[in-house]
């Protein structure tokens, strides 16, 4: 096969690593945006329901999630959740989802945990409701706060897409191994390399300039 083919077939492969990598963030973040908000809970069995779910995912490999969601449904029921390729791109979705939202509840609890209570008094002294507290006065700090731990899981997010592949994803490296590190050819590897240092590159920059554009929010 000659460069161009590779390419192509490449491509196609980043263009699933790309797909899952943008649907991952946009469920996660708001889905752990909502855990952290019930591991800060008053209401005690809730908030220790949260804990509970956020250390399990935790503490267990993402690859082991990937196995359970895909396998686990279909070996207890009888039933197979996600059949043909766009079942185990959902199933690796719904892994990954969940994964992330975890970690990313940590990320947003301790942000806004970290906020003084001096914050939310003086928001009360304007007779700002709740809502509007955080949402006008916490959110954005919280945001300057946690966008360098966020960046952090994201680029790591962007390297955990090819754990897909152990449930047969069609993404990069799975393509790679089914169409040329089956005829031998080890080249390929670090072209995918390449990929992924540019889309890394890309998001440091992003996330750089989104430092620079919130640095008015240091308290």
């Amino acid at each position: 096969m000659n460069f161009w083919d590779i390419s192509v077939k490449l491509l196609d492969g980043f263009g699933i690593t790309c797909l899952l990598f943008i649907l991952t963030l946009v469920f996660s973040l708001p889905l752990g945006l909502i855990i952290s908000f019930g591991s800060m809970s008053k209401f005690k069995p809730l908030s220790w329901l949260c804990r509970t779910v956020v250390w399990i995912i935790r503490g267990t490999p993402l690859m082991l999630q990937l196995f359970v969601v895909f396998y686990v449904p279909g070996m207890l029921f009888g039933v197979r959740l996600f059949t043909g390729d766009d079942g185990r791109f959902l199933a690796a979705l719904v892994a990954f989802v969940i994964n992330y939202a975890c970690y990313f509840s940590e990320i947003f609890r301790g942000g806004i945990e970290s906020i003084p209570k001096g914050q939310y008094e003086a928001a009360q002294v304007l007779g700002m409701t709740a809502r509007e507290t955080f949402f006008t006065v916490i959110m954005m700090q919280v945001v300057k706060r946690i966008l360098a731990p966020i960046s952090n899981e994201v680029i790591t997010l962007v390297k955990d897409t090819s754990l897909a592949r152990v449930i047969a994803v069609g993404e990069i490296f799975f393509v790679n191994e089914m169409d040329f590190l089956s005829r031998g050819l080890v080249w390929p590897l670090f072209y995918i390399a390449v990929f992924f240092l540019v889309f890394v590159g890309v998001l440091t920059l992003l996330f750089g300039w989104c430092e620079k554009k919130l640095s008015y929010y240091k308290v």
